[in-house]
């Protein structure tokens, strides 16, 4: 850029404010819901079902989690449209608002034996909303950082919204944990699960405090001032579709294993598996064993900014494939195999994850970078985590073999390097800068 000393440039612990704190947010958030849903949600709205048969009401508590997911593309076209059209800045500050409304309401929320059907209705449009908040969420992060990094470190700066996952994790499964030890099972299922949701307001006014401070990316400023920022972002995305859809199936699998273990194996754990963990048991060991995925997306992220990306995304996939068809005859009432399977298999989530936060935003180019990227993560979100526990359970539940989820995960792994082997990594100028 010419003016480029003229223009206020975020520093990097700017950089990493802003793009880590409304993905920490987001992931607790998510998190909060995923345990609620796999420990809470079945008893509390749908209580006939529960009583009838624990496993049916848990099915249908994970549904209503999948109902974010199914919402999550009207959310990357609206706020992809605004953050090619007027800028991340603003775009992200709303998606945050959004986000963070949705799930506090869900705290506030009467069961089912107060409002009847309607507190399922009520729930639906809670987490609806959630999942239009998150949708702009990740993709205008995952610009804020890229789009102010230097060619060389671009994966490392992409890192730094990816590792908003594992603290999301870490709060709300840590913030879980002490409450079910502090109030016992029968209070966290009366009242206290919504705990978690209400205490997330806290966190969304930091994330406003930090995103109102940050500047506009010196790509997109530079862009504006070029006059290649287009009036219908969506409609100029329309040549890039192939991009939309390969990213789509690249990332299906990470998804899908991530929700495996952070929602279907503490249902399993500790409601199907015999003898079962108690819940703050198998918390704990998911809370360590979340260590390995914040790991491994700095390690990965590093190796991709020295190798490729699809280099290191290829080998973390294949290694996710061969982890699907031998890991889960780990999951065993016995700490050491649990620990082994969690650990192994966040290490691999960390290395999917990781890369994807510069791969996804290098297939677009600047005038709709926004809107492809966001596309991409949250279609993949459908296509690999919507329905990933309710598919889990329900396969065990048929097959009675806890292996049928490691068939689950294979032929998500399979789909994924296939699209990674027919992705062309499309070049724009202003990244090549």
């Amino acid at each position: 850029m010419s003016k480029a000393g003229a223009v206020k440039k975020d520093s990097v612990p700017e950089i990493i404010a802003a793009s880590m704190v409304g993905t920490a947010i987001e992931f607790y958030d998510n998190y909060c819901y995923s345990i609620a849903a796999a420990s809470y949600f079945g008893t509390i709205f749908f209580p006939a079902a529960s009583k009838a048969n624990p496993a049916l009401g848990t099915m249908y508590a994970f549904l209503t989690f999948a109902v974010s997911f199914l919402a999550r593309p009207f959310g990357s076209m609206l706020f992809g449209h605004f953050g090619d059209k007027i800028g991340r800045k603003t775009t992200l500050v709303v998606a945050l608002m959004t986000m963070g409304i949705s799930t506090f309401v869900v705290g506030l929320l009467p069961g089912y034996e107060q409002l009847g059907a309607l507190s399922i209705v009520i729930l639906c449009i809670c987490r609806a909303c959630q999942g239009v908040g998150l949708a702009g969420e990740w993709s205008g992060a995952a610009l804020v950082a890229t789009e102010n990094a230097p060619a060389n470190k671009r994966a490392l700066y992409g890192s730094f919204p990816n590792l908003g996952a594992p603290i999301g994790f870490f709060c709300a499964y840590g913030l879980n944990l002490l409450l079910d030890s502090t109030l016992g099972s029968t209070a966290m299922q009366a009242w206290g699960w919504r705990i978690p949701f209400l205490c997330s307001a806290v966190l969304v006014i930091i994330g406003l405090y930090v995103r109102l401070r940050m500047t506009e990316t010196p790509i997109f400023r530079k862009a504006v001032e070029q006059d290649r920022v287009v009036k219908h972002p969506l409609r100029s995305l329309l040549p890039y579709w192939k991009e939309v859809l390969l990213g789509t199936f690249a990332m299906g699998i990470t998804y899908s294993l991530f929700y495996v273990l952070g929602t279907w194996s503490l249902s399993y754990a500790v409601k199907v598996m015999k003898p079962p963990f108690s819940q703050n048991e198998y918390l704990a060991m998911q809370m360590v064993s979340v260590v390995f995925f914040a790991i491994f997306i700095f390690v990965t992220c590093i190796y991709s900014d020295k190798l490729g990306r699809k280099t290191v995304l290829i080998s973390t996939t294949l290694a996710t494939l061969v982890f699907s068809l031998f890991a889960m005859q780990s999951l065993q009432h016995n700490v050491l195999t649990v620990m082994l399977f969690l650990c192994v298999g966040f290490a691999l989530m960390g290395g999917l994850f990781g890369p994807c936060g510069a791969y996804l935003p290098e297939l677009f180019p600047t005038h709709v970078r926004y809107s492809g990227a966001g596309l991409s993560y949250n279609l993949a979100a459908i296509l690999g985590g919507a329905f990933a526990p309710a598919i889990s359970t329900a396969l065990v539940k048929s097959t009675g073999a806890v292996e049928s989820v490691g068939w689950y995960l294979a032929v998500m792994s399979l789909l994924a390097l296939i699209a990674l082997f027919l992705i062309k990594e499309s070049k724009d100028e202003d990244y090549e800068k």
